[in-house]
């Protein structure tokens, strides 16, 4: 059997590794891509964020109108058409995914519709039995769904996230295994189309993933929509019988036990890298699963790079394209610069939002640097009060000079008004500078003017 060599070869066709294949192609001439998944996209397009935002949004629109009576309005019916909302969730993620199956099917790209796997450090083989050689590959596999060792899991048929983005009738009542960002959208989504909702997280508090800070102004809000939330609790086992899920957990001493006819298992996701031949190519991992990478990407072997969620430390959309970028730039000798992960920016869509930028406060301790930070919270603010969004705060950190270091927002789309201390963070900006800025009266971004005048009067 011939074997077909390429310059560049990806394997996975999701964000990041089309963005390395993109990169890549800008210099070399034979570039592969190999996906062997049912729909070509990535999880992004198909199965995370598009698909999980579109029906969020719904369901924000939704909780709005319920709550008319709040604006002087008065809403006679509001409520969910699941078939409807189904339908519109795959006309928006058919746009995207139609986009990305045109490029990667173009003709820029051999385009492989098969899985491979490694059988050497230069040669991968696909699962029809061909052979490919590269001088480069990326590994861009992604990551699935994992299943922690709690008794009787593995044997019960629970839902994943995709099941729950696939769902056209709305569940009457779910259990929701987690508190990271999928378990708290999820679960949210849910509770407002109408569902009645246990939301189980073995941590003290949900997202872990930010401050507690943060995390305490969700659950709040959690608790004021009805979404009957458990922190702290240690899982003990997972039942299925007559339709119906049982779970025992612990919870503050006590043994306690809910039941419902549906579960969701949100306790995280682990990188798509068990079926690749890694060692065969001489590629290490850690012992999560995610492959060992340095700061341009590449791995052990030094013809193979990876990036997105089987690379970490951050499963970010933008992050893996990013990374995809760097690797393939290094990848084709150009000069490039490693992600600085200093100025990351990360995004919560729960309601209300949770916008991250630069170093948190927990981080500014670690690393012993002196700091000054302040905060304002949404209930004594202007176009916040008259919205009825009146949960959160925002908070800045700046360092002994005025530079901000890094900034936080709990609040109605707290995503769209983070990206005012992105900016601030990347471009390494002074508070004083900040001031000179036209915050507009009444919006929801001149909050930020007020934590930046009590740094400046602390300097």
């Amino acid at each position: 059997m011939s074997t077909q060599h390429f310059e560049y070869i990806v394997i996975g066709g999701g964000s990041g590794g089309y963005a390395a294949a993109r990169t890549a192609k800008e210099v070399y001439e034979r570039v592969a891509i190999i996906d062997g998944a049912k729909e070509l996209g990535g999880l992004c397009i198909l199965k995370g964020c598009m698909p999980s935002k579109t029906l969020i949004y719904s369901a924000e629109v939704l909780h709005l109108a319920q709550h008319g009576d709040a604006f002087g309005l008065n809403v006679a019916t509001a409520a969910v058409d699941m078939h409807a909302l189904h339908r519109r969730k795959l006309e928006v993620i058919k746009e995207f995914s139609d986009y990305r199956q045109e490029q990667l099917e173009g003709d820029r790209f051999t385009l492989f519709r098969n899985h491979a796997k490694f059988i050497d450090e230069t040669t991968i083989e696909l699962d029809d039995g061909t052979r490919l050689t590269a001088d480069h590959f990326m590994v861009a596999t992604g990551s699935t769904v994992s299943e922690p060792p709690i008794q009787g899991l593995s044997e019960v048929p629970y839902w994943t996230s995709d099941d729950v983005l696939d769902l056209d009738f709305k569940p009457e009542k779910v259990i929701v295994l987690g508190g990271g960002i999928v378990a708290c959208e999820l679960a949210q989504f849910m509770r407002r189309i109408g569902s009645e909702v246990i939301q189980i997280q073995r941590s003290p508090h949900i997202l872990k993933e930010v401050s507690e800070d943060a995390a305490k102004v969700v659950e709040q809000a959690f608790r004021d929509e009805g979404v009957q939330l458990y922190t702290g609790t240690a899982l003990q086992s997972v039942k299925h019988s007559d339709e119906t899920f049982t779970v025992t957990f612990e919870y503050q001493g006590e043994t306690l036990t809910v039941e419902a006819p549906h579960l969701l298992n949100a306790l995280g996701r682990r990188p798509n890298t068990d079926q690749l031949g890694l060692d065969a190519a001489g590629v290490k991992t850690r012992k999560s699963g995610h492959i060992d990478c340095d700061t341009m990407q590449q791995t052990s072997n030094p013809r193979i790079y990876a990036c997105g969620d089987v690379a970490g430390p951050h499963e970010i959309v933008h992050v893996a394209i990013m990374q995809g970028e760097v690797a393939a730039r290094h990848a084709t000798d150009r000069a490039v610069e490693a992600v600085d992960y200093d100025t990351l920016l990360g995004v919560v869509f729960t309601d209300p939002q949770i916008g991250v930028v630069g170093l948190s406060e927990t981080e500014l301790k670690k690393r012993s640097i002196d700091y000054l930070v302040a905060d304002y919270p949404f209930d004594d603010h202007g176009k916040s009060i008259l919205m009825e969004a009146k949960y959160g705060y925002v908070k800045v950190f700046a360092d002994k000079a005025g530079t901000v270091l890094g900034a936080e927002c709990v609040s109605k789309d707290a995503g769209e008004l983070i990206h005012s201390m992105a900016v601030a963070v990347s471009l390494k900006a002074n508070v004083r500078d900040l001031l000179k800025v036209h915050w507009y009266h009444p919006t929801l971004s001149e909050i930020w003017s007020y934590p930046l005048e009590d740094i400046a009067d602390e300097l």
